[in-house]
């Protein structure tokens, strides 16, 4: 049975209640409905307004597990007795590798174009280094763009949920290199969690297997990147589930699983970032006559930003998407894979929601 997260009236995250009396409050005028950068919806009660006795607000345990990887993350909110929600987020580790790469090679060319090579060496317009930035320990800004998705979905969370511990899956560097950017951003995270969270548990992966394994939760180990809960959520979900079960000794003569914890259908989301180019200055080969071109940057035009969810119309048809470039007269808006539906009229399109830097698609209600 799906749960609807609540929010008292000033605010505090509340125990989820059940969509019957989500609906009933709703109704009932005590509670209206708020919106988050998840697309998960949600009730809040109205100040004033009287509700069903009750014995005052009361907490369970509720567990978010976070199983990192380097393409993709799984995310699950479980508590004892209901899977709250799930999701599969698409991390930008290629693009902003690429990305990196490009900045590279376009800092040489115009390294290599502002010195005069038909003066001696000596006499060259070498200019000296600014900063230091051979630094230990440096994160590099593929696997930080990884980790502060992760943490931006997790802060959020916690403005949704009580949420009681984070339990994060841990790894450990194969090798004799001595640094691994890996370990260091996983350190970095850690840190990072318990600056925002009170409890933080690091679980194994051999862990988690055992207890995917345990309570029968299928695991598809072919074809990672499909978006479905049995790539990667389902990780997220087992982890969740270490602080309610664990295998140990159940007696002085027999060892086995302690603990229970109900597994059940859940919202399933798939997030990632709006891939939107940055702003340059200087592009790869220069204009003639020094005039730039416009290129990169979220402004538009017409008063839209690049990642704002809007509906644009066209003749009879109709669209809902996002907003990802625009010319003079038109805006492209593209779909959660960021493919362009469409150029439309800035006149036809309207906008729904503004940008908040995270594409959510709600897929399906997961069934474990």
């Amino acid at each position: 049975m799906n749960r609807v997260p609540v929010l008292s009236s000033s605010g505090e995250t509340l125990m989820p209640t059940k969509a019957s009396r989500a609906r009933r409050w709703l109704r009932d005028g005590v509670a209206k409905v708020v919106y988050n950068d998840l697309g998960i919806f949600q009730i809040q009660l109205i100040q004033g307004k009287k509700i069903a006795p009750t014995k005052g607000y009361q907490h369970q345990s509720i567990i978010v597990g976070n199983d990192p990887g380097k393409l993709y993350t799984g995310i699950g909110v479980q508590s004892a007795k209901f899977t709250l929600w799930l999701a599969h987020l698409q991390l930008p580790f290629k693009t902003v590798r690429e990305r990196m790469e490009q900045r590279r090679m376009m800092r040489r060319g115009r390294r290599s174009r502002r010195v005069n090579r038909n003066v001696a060496f000596s006499k060259r317009a070498h200019r000296q280094k600014r900063f230091s930035n051979r630094r230990g320990s440096k994160l590099a800004p593929s696997i930080r763009a990884n980790r502060e998705l992760e943490l931006r979905v997790l802060r959020e969370l916690s403005c949704i949920y009580p949420i009681s511990a984070v339990v994060y899956e841990v790894i450990k560097a194969k090798g004799d290199k001595g640094f691994s950017p890996v370990m260091v951003g996983l350190k970095w995270q850690l840190q990072n969690l318990r600056n925002d969270f009170d409890n933080v548990f690091e679980v194994e992966g051999w862990k988690t297997a055992q207890v995917r394994t345990h309570l029968g939760l299928l695991k598809q180990k072919h074809s990672k990147g499909d978006a479905i809960p049995a790539t990667h959520a389902v990780d997220g979900i087992a982890l969740a589930c270490t602080q309610f079960v664990d295998y140990g000794i159940v007696n002085c003569q027999t060892m086995g699983w302690r603990g229970s914890v109900q597994v059940t259908s859940a919202p399933f989301a798939v997030i990632r970032r709006p891939p939107v180019s940055r702003r340059q200055l200087h592009l790869m080969i220069p204009t003639k006559g020094g005039i730039r071109r416009k290129y990169g940057g979220t402004v538009t035009r017409h008063g839209f930003r690049k990642g704002d969810y809007v509906e644009a119309s066209k003749g009879t048809t109709t669209h809902r998407g996002w907003v990802s470039g625009d010319t003079e007269r038109q805006i492209s808006v593209s779909d959660a894979n960021w493919r362009r539906l469409g150029q439309f009229s800035n006149n036809k399109v309207q906008l729904i929601r503004r940008s908040t830097g995270l594409i959510v698609t709600n897929q399906y209600k997961a069934v474990l």
